[in-house]
């Protein structure tokens, strides 16, 4: 026998590769999306913070250089002019305060110590200007006035410090608390006279304060950016993500509430990113279930017809089976009831393999199948009945050596050749026998195993060779058994091969003059590996 191939138009496509690893947001376009506006508000407040605070400790670092150079000027000043005593230097208090009085800006506040820490002179007593603030409110209550003072006492002892460190002979330049409260920029630099250190200049400069407030408020464009961006963010995210779902959300509870039989949404079907593929495999997946159900419906109006058929013929037969007197004709109308009872019985139970059949694919996990060795088995059942049971089955597996497998269920893949061996019996003459052959091909360019079951039967009309697969299709040539096949096997064989990515089909058997000898159905399932050939 010719190894026969399946149509070019039928073999299944090739399987495609698994999806290669990527990054959890390569293939995202609303994950990109939503790190992107997240990200723009975070980045314009970082920024402006970075920004700003460098800024602010410039500032405050100029501020210490310049006051530091002051104080080192004013203090050599005073150290040269009122200075006086040999061979023990001593400091001139008046001459001091005098100096003191006429360099100090009005904006800045300068303290000079004596050698033991002492206040001798503040720049606020001696200065012809007015310093014209704001005075800090009166405490009211015990609390507050205790706050107060301790917070006045701070101030004091952050300045003695500071003053006792610049008595020890080196510059100090600090940010601290002064009484008021407010923060301001010190420097303290020893007045020294020869190596001897006669005092102590401070200056101190308090708009460090309005320095902060200033970068505050510079700041609060960038917050306002931030908060923008943000809020921007939500409602885009609200308009492209919540609001979408929302919809396939109330899409889906429209066909639940059986209002509808299928989710259609062209707008979101239409979108390039993860909410346009929800609403596609929503559509697909409410498409199919909808084709599932007319299946169902039409699966059970065939079920209704075929079953009230033999229905009417066993009542009708039972119903004239009283009228007749001639017990030859009340064997036949039994022989009848008889027949549609197998027939019935028959029906009923390829009715109930068709409806579980779709369950059991679903339960059993695909494994390894011995394709010979299966077929041996059921071969092996026909081969001990009676010769008068029906043609008998040979099985050709020359071609193949053994362990040739597919990735199936032995269950339903074994129901499919029994059901296409009992066909075949079912047309074989008396003289005719069924037989199984096994062979390699390639479907689409990957090794398969064909499996071919051929009669000596009177054929199949051409234009039947694909209505035969479709459900109750039980038209029958002159001279076969009536009653005997329900008209499902073969669909039943059909969704079980495509459930194994495989491919089922029927032709006719031809001789050298073109008559039709018998005919056969091939199945074509791949092959785990590649073929093993002799």
């Amino acid at each position: 026998m010719s190894q026969t191939q399946p149509p070019q138009s039928e073999r299944p496509r090739a399987e495609k590769r698994g999806p290669r690893l990527a990054l959890p947001l390569r293939n995202s376009r609303l994950g990109r999306l939503i790190l992107f506006l997240n990200a723009v508000g975070l980045l314009v407040l970082t920024i402006g913070s970075l920004v700003l605070n460098e800024f602010r400790q410039g500032l405050i670092d100029t501020q210490k250089e310049a006051l530091t150079s002051q104080a080192e000027l004013m203090g050599e000043v005073i150290a040269y002019a009122a200075t006086d005593g040999v061979p023990v230097p001593q400091l001139d208090v008046g001459s001091a305060i005098f100096v003191l009085s006429r360099f100090i800006p009005r904006e800045q506040r300068a303290r000079l110590f004596d050698a033991e820490g002492h206040l001798v002179s503040d720049s606020y007593t001696v200065s012809e200007g007015v310093d014209v603030r704001d005075l800090p409110p009166i405490p009211e209550d015990g609390d507050n006035r205790l706050a107060h003072d301790k917070h006045f006492e701070r101030a004091r002892e952050a300045l003695s410090l500071e003053v006792e460190q610049a008595l020890t002979g080196r510059e100090v330049a600090t940010v601290r608390y002064n009484e008021r409260g407010e923060r301001v920029v010190s420097v303290s630099v020893p007045l020294k006279r020869v190596k001897a250190v006669l005092g102590v200049l401070t200056i101190e400069a308090g708009d460090v304060d309005k320095i902060v407030a200033a970068q505050r408020w510079a700041m609060l464009p960038f917050i306002l950016v931030a908060v923008g961006t943000s809020i921007f963010s939500s409602l885009v995210l609200h308009w492209l993500v919540s609001r979408p779902i929302h919809r396939l959300s109330a899409a889906a509870d429209h066909v639940r509430m059986q209002k509808s039989r299928a989710i259609s949404l062209p707008d979101l079907e239409a979108r390039k990113d993860e909410i346009g593929t929800l609403a596609r495999s929503l559509e697909s997946m409410t498409d199919t279930l909808s084709r599932r159900m007319d299946e169902i419906d039409r699966f059970a109006a065939d079920v209704s017809h075929e079953i009230k058929n033999p229905l009417t013929s066993i009542r009708s037969a039972l119903e004239t089976l009283d009228l007749v007197k001639d017990d030859k004709s009340k064997l036949r109308l039994l022989n009848v009831v008889k027949q549609d009872v197998h027939r019935l019985d028959r029906l009923i139970t390829d009715i109930s393999n068709a409806s579980r059949l779709d369950a059991e694919l679903s339960r059993d996990a695909p494994k390894p199948v011995d394709v010979p060795a299966l077929l041996e088995d059921i071969i092996s059942l026909y081969q001990h009945m009676p010769a008068e049971s029906g043609a008998p089955v040979i099985f050709n597996r020359t071609a193949l050596k053994d362990g040739v497998r597919v990735n199936g269920r032995e269950g339903p893949l074994g129901q499919v050749f029994r059901n296409l061996i009992d066909n075949a019996r079912s047309f074989s003459p008396e003289d005719g026998s069924v037989r199984i052959n096994l062979s390699h091909s390639d479907m689409a360019q990957k090794p398969a195993l064909l499996i071919s079951v051929e009669d000596d039967g009177p054929g199949i009309p051409p234009d039947n060779l694909e209505t035969v697969f479709q459900r109750f299709y039980t038209s029958r040539p002159k001279g076969t058994s009536f009653g005997r096949n329900s008209g499902l096997g073969l669909s039943i064989s059909r969704q079980i091969v495509e459930a194994h990515n495989g491919r089922i089909w029927a032709e006719n058997r031809l001789d050298d003059t073109g008559e039709i000898t018998g005919a056969r159905f091939v199945i074509c399932l791949p092959l785990l590996g590649g073929p093993t050939r002799k």
